[in-house]
């Protein structure tokens, strides 16, 4: 590619200008969810800083990336601070989902799980979780995202308790939990996203999810509010054939050789992805026929025969084409929380507290739903426009427009000399007084009997 055609590409990507005043307008709008328009403004510059190129990320880097001589604005927006982190969230959902919607919208739900050194922060429990490689001390919050054939995007978020953690008032008490807030299973919290998705005015054509939320209560929820499901099921679910109540794993089995079709799943990095998939009429769950289309999905591998199950309805007529795809959307929601933490430190607060651990995740969300919604926004630009000069480049990553906004847009973090000398003085400040609190700490704990 000549310089000319650099500049032209690097032009046309990329409306820098634009961009910034798109994140300025959605900060603007939700300037009504703050009581102070110091809050608001402490809430703009914390967000603008998730965006910047730190080593680490925490209050005391984000505040003096920022200019703050400390942290305690930041401390004071996470736990004090009047200001309505919910609405926050939600005007931000309805931003994202206004750009991407496409008229044929899915939802998906899926958790995630952030490590954790002590009990201490809230909800913090050893629990499995994929994301940390199995069980392990760790929070798990449950996510929805947003997506359609222009782009995808975290929406909602519920932090997971599991019953033990629920059931101990000391530490509710300690970390802040509301009293009216007790255990619900990972599907309750999905199915609660979901209901406030649609009292918010979102709509969606199909919710997608895993085994975890393949469970009738929630398979219930989404007919009620009228939407079509896939969802994984495990090897011992049951469903109901034209002939006769069994597993799925036994109604596979009697699959005649005919019934399976070889169908191309998409490209990965090691070639072309094909699977052999078929389909089980099932009847709905205690519904009349005639309210929709229900059966069972049946993914097997080419080369291992490995086979994954998953139940499915339609509020009307769908094809197998259909619902392989849909299959495929649901590693949208992987892609947002890989890319959620690794550029916007989803994962990264370290919050204690219920009311700190919800704010640094609307915050997070925010900067995230901005990257995301303009990469979308900028690729599905790039095909519009044919340009020769963007012929031979990839599709601008959320990663990639990152880039170009540290460099063009977003403010460098302070680094001026007297800055750095006054943040070195107070760190060292800090850590001396809580080295005596400890030390004093474990002198009265030695002698108490």
């Amino acid at each position: 590619m000549t310089q000319h055609q650099n500049r032209t590409a690097a032009s046309a990507t990329v409306d820098h200008e634009g961009h910034d005043r798109a994140f300025g307008c959605l900060l603007a709008s939700l300037s009504g969810c703050f009581a102070r328009s110091e809050t608001r403004e402490t809430f703009a510059r914390m967000t603008r800083g998730m965006l910047m190129e730190l080593e680490d990320v925490n209050c005391w880097s984000l505040a003096e990336a920022i200019g703050e001589r400390g942290p305690h604005r930041l401390h004071h927006l996470l736990s004090r601070a009047v200001w309505d982190e919910d609405t926050v969230l939600e005007r931000t959902a309805a931003w994202a989902v206004g750009l991407l919607d496409d008229g044929d919208g899915i939802l998906i739900a899926d958790e995630t799980g952030d490590a954790k050194s002590s009990t201490d922060a809230v909800a913090a429990a050893r629990q499995y979780s994929g994301s940390v490689g199995g069980v392990d001390l760790c929070q798990v919050a449950v996510h929805l995202t947003f997506a359609s054939s222009a782009g995808h995007c975290l929406i909602g978020r519920r932090l997971y308790f599991t019953n033990e953690w629920a059931r101990d008032e000391e530490r509710r008490e300690l970390t802040g939990v509301p009293d009216e807030l007790c255990f619900a299973a990972k599907p309750r919290l999905a199915a609660d996203m979901l209901h406030a998705a649609a009292q918010q005015g979102i709509s969606a054509s199909f919710f997608l999810g895993d085994e975890v939320y393949g469970g009738r209560e929630l398979r219930t929820v989404c007919r009620e509010l009228g939407l079509g499901y896939v969802v994984g099921v495990r090897s011992n679910h049951q469903v109901t054939t034209p002939a006769t109540k069994l597993s799925v794993a036994k109604a596979t089995a009697r699959l005649p050789k005919r019934a399976w079709q070889r169908m191309r799943t998409g490209q990965g990095q090691k070639g072309i992805r094909d699977y052999d998939w078929a389909m089980i009429d099932d009847a709905p769950d205690g519904h009349d026929r005639d309210a929709g289309t229900s059966m069972l999905l049946v993914r097997r591998h080419r080369y291992t025969r490995t086979v994954s199950y998953y139940r499915c309805f339609a509020p009307g007529p769908v094809t197998l084409a259909r619902l392989v795809s849909l299959v495929c959307l649901r590693w949208r929601v992987e892609d947002d929380f890989q890319e959620a933490k690794e550029i916007c430190h989803l994962d990264k607060g370290q919050v204690t507290c219920w009311n700190s651990w919800h704010r640094w995740s609307v915050i997070t969300l925010v900067a995230y739903a901005f990257l995301a919604v303009t990469a979308a926004l900028e690729r599905a630009a790039q095909t519009g426009r044919n340009d020769p000069a963007e012929a031979d480049l990839v599709p601008l990553s959320s990663h990639e427009l990152l880039r170009l906004l540290r460099a063009l847009i977003l403010p460098p973090p302070r680094r001026d000399r007297d800055h750095l000398l006054w943040w070195s003085t107070w760190r060292r400040r800090h850590q001396h007084r809580a080295l005596l609190c400890h030390r004093r700490w474990h002198a009265y704990a030695d002698t108490t009997p």
